[in-house]
């Protein structure tokens, strides 16, 4: 007998219902994109970095990508978050390289996601409200 079970899910409905946890992403980002650009910080520390801001970039990117299909959203705001998209998606698809550079440059990924994510819900708002 196994030891755990394995769950089918795969239009990822499990995830989409629980809420991203912000704050401690935005102020690792912060804490990242104060760094040096020679931050002694150690190459496994940096893959290990990379690896969680990839993840919760993936995260944020569903997000957006879920809120940008809404038809009530003006065109213009859904052609900005595709572009931003697909910029996420290049970018968190690249290798992690286990520098500061490849650190900063997914913590920048990730805070453009949570730009356009907001930018979204207040124009959904908005028009929503009219």
């Amino acid at each position: 007998m196994s030891g755990y079970t394995v769950l089918y899910d795969p239009d990822g409905l499990l995830g989409a219902e629980l809420p991203l946890d912000r704050a401690p992403h935005l102020a690792l980002v912060k804490e990242v994109l104060s760094w040096e650009d020679m931050a002694n910080v150690a190459r496994d520390d940096c893959l290990q970095i990379a690896l969680q801001l990839t993840a919760h970039g993936r995260a944020v990117a569903d997000d957006v990508r879920q809120l940008s299909r809404d038809r009530a959203l003006p065109g213009e705001a859904r052609e900005l978050a595709e572009v931003v998209l697909r910029e996420a998606d290049r970018r968190l698809s690249s290798p992690r390289v286990g520098t500061v550079h490849c650190v900063q440059q997914r913590a920048r990924m990730v805070r453009a996601l949570y730009e356009r994510l907001d930018r979204l819900n207040t124009v959904r708002d908005a028009s929503t409200s009219t």
